[in-house]
């Protein structure tokens, strides 16, 4: 429960949202946050827009050598989907170990009769930026990847998932140490706002 009422204004969480950054796994540093930080950045991932208190989403925070077992499962699947070698799998498992800490995001989504299973796609995505902003707010490095492992039925397997279940990300928390961030190219505002009701071949 916050420590302050509801809806509290904060003029500097906006100026944090546009000032956030990603930062590449690869360039974090260690140690990354302790567990009661990423305690805080799960807390506020679980505080999301979520119809009917679904809950369609689940996480596993994976450290140290927890990372390399998921590393060696994508290692793993990649022989066995895609017949890939040994030589490039094992440059792939290192995709797991990027950054010093690991939070996989699994969509975990519900049945309902009133509450299509896209609204809870969008809750899940939700969840995920929370935890980018959230661990930005606490000093943190992040970045939420996703990549072949994340679409791949042996790795569902060995991450112990159900058959329905997914990989909405995989999400990497770090220090940034040297890492001089440089701003990314972003949309044009009046190419994506429009204002009042749309035209006869407005879209698009």
């Amino acid at each position: 429960m916050p420590d302050m009422p509801f809806n509290t204004p904060n003029p500097a969480t906006y100026d944090l949202l546009m000032q956030r950054r990603s930062v590449k796994a690869k360039d974090m540093q260690g140690p990354g946050p302790d567990r009661a930080a990423i305690e805080k950045i799960l807390a506020a991932a679980l505080r999301v827009p979520d119809h009917g208190k679904l809950m369609p989403w689940r996480f596993v925070v994976l450290t140290d050598a927890e990372r390399e077992k998921l590393g060696d499962a994508i290692c793993d699947a990649l022989i066995k989907e895609q017949e890939t070698s040994e030589k490039t799998a094992a440059r792939m498992s290192g995709h797991a170990t990027q950054g010093p800490v690991l939070v996989v995001a699994i969509y975990n989504p519900k049945d309902h009769p009133a509450i299509p299973e896209w609204e809870q796609t969008l809750s899940t995505g939700a969840a995920c930026q929370n935890m980018l902003v959230a661990a930005t707010a606490l000093g943190y490095a992040a970045q939420w990847l996703t990549g072949w492992g994340s679409y791949s039925p042996s790795v569902r397997d060995a991450l112990c998932m159900t058959e329905r279940e997914r990989i909405a990300g995989f999400m990497f928390f770090g220090n940034h140490g040297d890492c001089e961030l440089t701003e990314r190219p972003r949309p044009e505002f009046d190419n994506h706002v429009s204002w009042g009701w749309p035209a006869i071949g407005s879209e698009g």
